[in-house]
C-alpha cells in the first residue's frame, strides 16, 4: 500500500506535548523517595544516585528563552543518568526574596508576596509546558515563613559561635537599591543589578559572617576540585586571595592620647623593610584622625578623609588615579633601621585589604614611587641583581627571587628569599612581628535595608542590650499587607506592629532589628532543603541528605563565582561543623554555561526598544527607527534578557514550534559552556527535523510495528544498521563524557537524513522495515534529552512497553562500530581552525556539528550567526560567519 501526504497526520506537537506530561504527572515518573535514595547509594555495585541541580530561578515574572537554556541543560542530563539507570534527584525551587520583588511591589502599590507567588505560578506553568523533569513534589520557596525560618535558625547557631557579629564600617552603598551591598555585589564601583550607578561609601552598623575564619578551608580545597571549571576556581583563589609574608609592628613617636602606639602592617616583601621610608594609612584606618589630633594637620587630614570617604572604591584601585594624601603630622619608627618615618594618609591604600596601612617603599614599589616623586619623599635602594648581572636596574626595580638585599643592615648580600625568612625570625624574636598569611577575603556583610528579605532574629532590649530570639519562637515573620512607597532607610522600622515587641530574657519592651539578610543566605543551603522539603524539626535530616551529596552535576552562570559559589561552600563548611553534611565541599562537579545574546536596538531618550515597536528595518536588516521619537536606532548584541527587550517570548516560541524544538535548539546551537546568538533560522532547523522524524514514523508506521528484529549486515540495511550503532556509540560519549549536548544533536540529524536517504520509500518490508525499526527504536531513546515528548510519542508508535523516558539507554552493538575516517580541514571565515576525524560517510549537517563542538571552532564563531557553509565532502569545510 502506498501513502500519501494527505493521508498522513501534521506533527501536533502541542498534543503530543499535552498529553504526556500529563502521563509523565500522573506516573509519578520523576518523583524520587528516601527509602530508594538510601537503597541507590548502599548499593553494594556502587552508588546509583545522582543529583543534577540548577541554580535555582529568582521569580521575576516570566521565563524566556535565554533561561531555559540553563534547565535544558540539566533536564538533559537528567534523563540521560535515569537511562543509565540511575536514581536521579532532579529539583526546582525559587530564590523568591529580593530587592526585584520590593521594587515591582512600590511601583505598584502591592505587596511583594502577592506579586511573587504569582511570578511564581506563571513561571512554574511554563517550566511544566517545556516538560522539564522536575521533582516537583520537593519544591521549595525561600519567601515561605517554613523556609525561612531556617535561615534564622542559622543564624543564631552562628551567633553562638561566634561566627556571626554586628561591627560599624565604611560599607557599600547603593543609592538606587537604597541598601548596603556586599564586596562581591560591586563590580568595577558599580552596583550589581545597576550598571549604571555608582555605589557610595556609608559608615553603618551591620551584621558580618566571619568567612574569614574559614578563608584557609576555602582556599585549599580549590585545588581538590576537578570537577569545577580552572576558571571559576583561578577567579575564587584571587577573590580569596592567600597572601605569605609577616606582620611587623611600627612604634607611633610621640603619640596623642587616646591613640594606639604602633602601626601593624602586612607585607610580602619584608627584604625591602630598610627601604620603607614613610608609612601610609587608608583614609578609613581608625588611627587616621586619632595621630593627626593636636597637629597642625588635624584639619587637612579631616577634610582629606571625609572627600576620599564620598569616592567610589573602584576610584581606588586604578593606576591612574593621582596619589594625593596628607601628611598626618605624626612619625614612627623603623624597627629595622630605628629611622623615624613620616605617617601619610592616602586613598591608594584600601580599608579593605590586609590592615589598611602600608610601609612605602618606594625604591621597589611603582605606586609608592609614584607617591613619594610627588610628595617629595626619600627613595632608597635595597635591593639589587647579583654583581654577576649588572648593570644595577633604574628605580622602582620591583625584583625577582635572585636579588640580593644592600644597604640592609646584616641582611645585606643575602638572597632575598632567605632574607625574607630570617627577618620575620627576627622580629618575632625581638617581639615587633612575627611571620603571617592574609587574605584578600573579607567577611560578608549580610544586614540589608529591605522589607522583602528574612527577618534578622535580634531584639535591641533597654535592659539586656543585645538579645538573640529564642528557636522556639522562630520564624520571625514579615509583616503583611505594608505599603511601603515612599518609606526611606529601613522600610521594617515604619511598621510598629513588627518593631515593637518584648525582650525573650526580662519580658520588657524591645525592638526588633529592622534589617533583613542579604539573600545570598538564602541559596547558600537551599539544595539540601531539597532533600528533605516538609521537614518542621530541622532545616534538614542528614541521612535524607547524605545519598544525594556533594552534588552530581551543578548548573549556573559564572558570574556567580565569588558570590552565591564561595557563600554555599562556606555554609556546608559551617553545616558539618554542626554533624548537618559530610564531606569538604557541598558540589562535586560545576558546569557554567554560557549566555544566549540576542540583537537589541537602542535610542538614547527611550532606552531600549522591543522588536515589535520598531519603525523599518528590525530584525536581522537595518536597525530602523524609534517608534517615539523617530530617531535612528543602534543594533547592539546583549545578553538576552526582558530590561534589554531582546528577548523571544517562551510561550511565543511553544506555540509557533513546540517545546521540544524549543529544547533541542538551545542544545544544538552551541557548546553549553559557550555564548551563542539567538537566531530564528536556527530554530526552525530543529523545527523540521521534527517534523521529518514524526512524519517517516507516519508514512512507515505499520511497517515498522510489525518488523521483526533486525538480521542483516549488507546492503543499504546493514549500512543503516552500522549508522545507527555509530549514532548510539558517539552520542553516548557526546553526552555521558564530553557534554557536548551540540554535537550529540548534529548526530541525531545526520541519522534523521540517512534514513531518508536509505528508504524514503514505500512500503517498507523484510531486512528494510527491520533496519528502519532499528533505527527509529534508537532515535526514540537517544532524542529523550533533547525531546522527550516526540521520543514518548515514537516509543508508544513504535509498540514498545512502558514509558519512554524510563526505559534503559541504547546500547551499540560493537560488531557494527567499525568505520573509515576521513581528516575533514575546517575554516571559519577562511582561515584555518582545525582539522576534524570525522566517519567518511558524514554529511555536511554532522560534519558541521562536530566542528562547532571543536574549542577553537566555537570561539572564532563566539556570538556570530553562521550566513553560509562551504563544503567539500571527505575534504574541506568553511564557515562563514556573518
Amino acid at each position: 500500500m502506498l501513502f500519501c501526504a494527505s493521508q498522513m497526520s501534521a506533527y501536533d506537537f502541542a498534543r503530543i506535548e499535552a498529553s504526556w506530561q500529563r502521563r509523565w504527572d500522573e506516573a509519578r515518573v520523576f518523583e524520587v523517595s528516601d527509602a530508594d535514595a538510601r537503597a541507590a547509594a548502599a548499593d553494594p555495585a556502587g552508588r546509583r544516585t545522582f543529583s543534577c541541580i540548577e541554580m535555582l530561578p529568582y521569580p521575576s515574572g516570566k521565563l524566556h528563552s535565554g533561561h531555559v537554556r540553563n534547565y535544558s541543560i540539566g533536564d538533559a542530563v537528567a534523563h540521560f543518568q535515569r537511562m543509565h539507570g540511575r536514581l536521579v534527584l532532579h529539583p526546582i525551587g525559587w530564590d523568591a526574596l529580593g530587592l526585584p520583588a520590593e521594587n515591582a511591589a512600590i511601583e505598584r502599590g502591592a505587596d511583594p508576596r502577592t506579586w511573587t507567588l504569582a511570578n511564581i505560578a506563571e513561571m512554574k506553568r511554563q517550566l511544566r509546558r517545556l516538560g522539564i523533569s522536575y521533582a516537583w513534589e520537593r519544591e521549595i520557596a525561600t519567601c515561605d515563613p517554613a523556609y525561612y525560618r531556617w535561615n534564622q535558625w542559622f543564624f543564631l547557631r552562628l551567633l553562638e559561635r561566634d561566627l556571626v557579629y554586628r561591627s560599624r564600617r565604611i560599607l557599600n552603598w547603593c543609592p538606587r537599591c537604597a541598601t548596603v551591598l556586599a564586596n562581591e555585589q560591586v563590580e568595577e564601583g558599580r552596583c550589581w543589578r545597576h550598571d549604571d550607578t555608582v555605589v557610595e561609601q556609608r559608615e553603618m552598623d551591620q551584621w558580618f559572617v566571619r568567612v574569614t575564619r574559614m578563608a584557609a578551608d576555602l582556599d585549599a580545597c580549590l585545588d581538590r576540585m576537578p570537577g569545577w571549571p580552572e576558571a571559576v576556581r583561578t577567579m575564587q583563589h584571587h577573590w580569596i586571595g592567600r597572601s605569605e609574608g609577616a606582620r611587623i609592628r611600627f612604634p607611633v613617636l610621640e603619640a596623642p592620647a587616646g591613640a594606639a602606639r604602633e602601626i601593624e602592617v602586612f607585607t610580602t616583601r619584608l627584604d625591602t623593610i630598610f627601604g620603607a621610608t614613610f608609612l601610609v594609612l587608608s583614609p578609613e584606618h581608625p588611627m587616621t584622625r586619632t595621630l593627626s589630633a593636636g597637629t597642625p594637620q588635624e584639619a587637612a587630614v579631616r577634610a582629606y578623609a571625609e572627600a576620599e570617604r564620598a569616592a567610589a572604591a573602584r576610584d581606588r584601585f586604578g593606576t591612574e588615579r593621582g596619589k594625593e594624601g596628607v601628611f598626618t603630622g605624626r612619625h614612627a619608627r623603623n624597627p629595622y633601621t630605628g629611622e623615624p618615618v613620616p605617617i601619610w594618609t592616602s586613598g591608594y591604600v584600601l580599608m579593605d585589604y590586609g590592615s589598611g596601612a602600608i610601609m612605602a617603599v618606594p625604591g621597589h614599589d611603582a605606586r609608592d614611587f609614584e607617591f613619594a616623586t610627588q610628595h617629595d619623599l626619600p627613595v632608597v635602594r635595597v635591593i639589587r641583581p647579583p654583581d654577576d648581572e649588572p648593570p644595577e636596574p633604574p628605580l622602582p626595580w620591583t625584583g625577582n627571587e635572585t636579588d640580593v638585599l644592600v644597604a640592609s643592615g646584616k641582611w645585606s648580600g643575602m638572597r632575598s628569599p632567605e632574607a625574607i625568612a630570617s627577618m620575620a625570625a627576627h622580629a618575632r624574636e625581638a617581639g615587633f612581628g612575627e611571620a603571617a598569611v592574609t587574605w584578600r577575603l573579607r567577611d560578608w556583610g549580610i544586614s540589608r535595608q529591605r522589607r522583602w528579605g528574612t527577618p534578622i532574629p535580634i531584639v535591641y532590649c533597654a535592659a539586656c542590650g543585645t538579645v538573640p530570639v529564642p528557636d522556639d519562637r522562630l520564624p520571625v515573620l514579615l509583616p503583611e499587607g505594608v505599603n511601603l512607597a515612599g518609606i526611606p532607610g529601613a522600610p521594617l522600622a515604619a511598621v510598629p506592629s513588627f518593631v515593637e515587641t518584648t525582650c525573650p530574657k526580662c519580658g520588657g519592651p524591645a525592638r526588633r532589628e529592622t534589617d533583613t539578610m542579604d539573600t545570598f543566605v538564602d541559596s547558600s543551603w537551599y539544595f539540601y532543603r531539597y532533600t528533605d522539603p516538609k521537614n518542621e524539626k530541622a532545616p534538614f535530616d542528614p541521612a535524607s541528605a547524605a545519598p544525594w551529596f556533594p552534588i552530581d552535576l551543578y548548573i549556573g552562570g559564572i558570574a556567580h563565582a565569588t558570590g552565591h559559589l564561595i557563600y554555599c561552600r562556606f555554609f556546608h563548611k559551617f553545616m558539618r561543623e554542626l554533624g548537618l553534611t559530610r564531606g569538604d565541599e557541598p558540589v562535586r562537579n560545576l558546569l557554567t554555561q554560557g549566555m544566549v545574546v540576542s540583537w537589541s536596538t537602542f535610542c538614547p531618550e527611550h532606552r531600549w526598544i522591543s522588536p515589535e515597536e520598531i519603525r523599518g528595518g528590525g530584525g536581522d536588516g537595518a536597525p530602523g527607527h524609534c517608534p517615539h521619537c523617530g530617531r535612528e536606532l543602534t543594533r547592539t548584541l546583549e545578553k538576552m534578557s526582558k530590561s534589554k527587550n531582546n528577548a523571544p517570548d517562551l510561550d511565543r516560541m511553544i506555540d509557533r514550534y513546540g517545546a521540544d524544538t524549543v529544547r533541542m535548539y538551545l542544545l544544538f546551537a552551541a557548546p553549553p559552556e559557550s555564548e551563542f546568538l539567538w537566531s530564528e533560522t536556527g530554530i526552525e532547523g530543529c523545527a523540521r527535523l521534527l517534523g521529518r522524524v514524526h512524519r517517516f514514523q507516519e508514512r512507515h508506521g505499520d511497517a515498522l510495528r510489525a518488523a521483526g528484529p533486525p538480521r542483516s549486515a549488507d546492503g543499504d540495511a546493514g549500512a543503516l544498521r552500522r549508522k545507527t550503532h555509530r549514532t548510539i556509540a558517539a552520542v553516548t560519549d557526546d553526552i555521558g563524557r564530553r557534554m557536548l549536548f551540540n554535537t550529540a544533536v548534529a548526530r541525531i540529524f545526520e541519522l534523521v537524513n540517512a534514513l531518508y536517504g536509505f528508504y524514503d520509500r514505500e512500503p517498507l518490508s523484510g531486512d528494510e522495515a527491520s533496519a528502519a525499526r532499528e533505527a527509529l527504536v534508537a532515535l526514540s531513546g537517544l532524542m529523550v534529552p533533547f525531546t522527550p515528548h516526540l521520543a514518548e510519542e515514537m516509543h508508544s508508535r513504535l509498540g514498545l512497553p512502558g514509558l519512554g523516558v524510563s526505559v534503559r539507554w541504547p546500547v551499540a552493538d560493537a560488531a557494527l562500530l567499525s568505520v573509515q575516517e576521513v581528516q575533514i580541514v575546517v575554516q571559519v571565515g577562511g582561515k584555518l581552525r582545525a582539522r576534524l576525524s570525522v566517519p567518511a560517510d558524514a554529511d555536511e549537517a554532522a560534519v558541521l556539528g562536530a566542528a562547532r563542538g571543536d574549542e577553537k571552532v566555537a570561539a572564532a564563531l563566539a556570538g556570530r550567526a553562521v550566513a553560509r557553509t562551504v563544503y567539500v565532502p571527505g575534504r574541506l569545510l568553511n564557515i562563514v560567519p556573518q
